[in-house]
């Protein structure tokens, strides 16, 4: 049996960090890119939005900067519900999600 299965009252499964981390043929299935620009999208009025993958590459876990006027008035945790509204569909796949927000400074 495969170190990656688990046997539970004669069942198979699968190791549900087995799926994580191997995704889908190991490529990551966003770009730091492509959710810089979904990001920009969303608020235009960004001064900075930054996206590292800190995962090794392997696209499970991102560290997110975003800075725009567009956070005036909000607390940090509504800052960061509109940044994972944003990216719902892609957090999905994500093991993991840094997100840092600012507000520029006049």
């Amino acid at each position: 049996m495969s170190s990656n299965l688990i046997r539970i009252a004669g069942k198979r499964y699968i190791s549900i960090l087995s799926r994580v981390w191997s995704g889908s043929a190991g490529a990551a299935k966003y770009s730091e890119e492509s959710l810089r620009k979904t990001l920009q999208g969303k608020f235009p009025q960004a001064k900075n939005v930054v996206v590292s993958d800190i995962s090794g590459g392997c696209g499970s876990m991102y560290e997110i900067f975003v800075e725009t006027t567009e956070f005036k008035g909000l607390t940090t945790v509504k800052q960061h519900r509109l940044i994972t509204e944003t990216l719902k569909s892609e957090i999905k796949d994500m093991h993991g999600l840094r997100i840092h927000t600012a507000i520029p400074s006049e």
